[in-house]
């Protein structure tokens, strides 16, 4: 249980990447009066983390009514996985998740696609299960991570001052390495139980 609980923890942090994001959250906050950026970030992590949460609980019944099988959708992810993960490691003028139109956030672009992405949504799809123990499992790690967004964001302009942007270029590049190893596991995981049914 304990180490289900750490996995999923550490993939979703690296799959909502929140240290990869603080330099997007602060440039879109950056217009906004101070005293509501810790009102929208509050915000912004619920609406992600309902959202998640949403994907989790009825990701069986989505596969179902679109006919889609578990082993599309655990390839599809890690293929999205690997795409984003290259991004963060060779980055792209327009940023990891592409560009972002100017005024005060609502939904779009912090709690989608900054934190519940396509590579989010299709990782926490992967965790429907019909036990209560593992759901419980994916429930609370889901949590904590949520709470690491909180406490990631609403210190983003500290963070970025402190550890300066070298820092947290390498630091996002580090995690983009290890989002790499993940996902090209998750695909070889898919192909393997794909081959198993031919």
């Amino acid at each position: 249980m304990t180490q289900d609980f750490f996995q999923t923890f550490i993939l979703l942090v690296l799959v909502t990447d929140p240290f990869g994001n603080v330099p997007l959250f602060a440039s879109v906050l950056n217009p906004v009066p101070v005293a509501r950026r810790s009102r929208i970030v509050v915000r912004e992590c619920g609406i992600a983390f309902v959202l998640l949460l949403i994907f989790m609980f009825f990701g069986r019944h989505f596969l179902a009514a679109l006919h889609l099988s578990e082993i599309a959708l655990r390839i599809g992810g890690a293929v999205i996985l690997l795409l984003i993960s290259i991004r963060m490691i060779f980055p792209h003028p327009d940023g990891v998740l592409g560009r972002t139109d100017g005024g005060e956030p609502f939904i779009v672009p912090l709690a989608i696609p900054a934190l519940a992405g396509p590579s989010a949504l299709a990782t926490v799809l992967l965790f429907s299960s019909d036990s209560t123990g593992e759901v419980m499992v994916h429930v609370a790690a889901l949590a904590a991570v949520a709470v690491v967004w909180l406490l990631v964001f609403l210190s983003a302009e500290r963070l970025q001052k402190v550890l300066g942007p070298q820092v947290m270029t390498a630091f996002e590049r580090l995690m983009g390495l290890i989002l790499t190893a993940m996902s090209v596991e998750m695909l070889l995981s898919g192909i393997r139980e794909f081959v198993k049914t031919l």
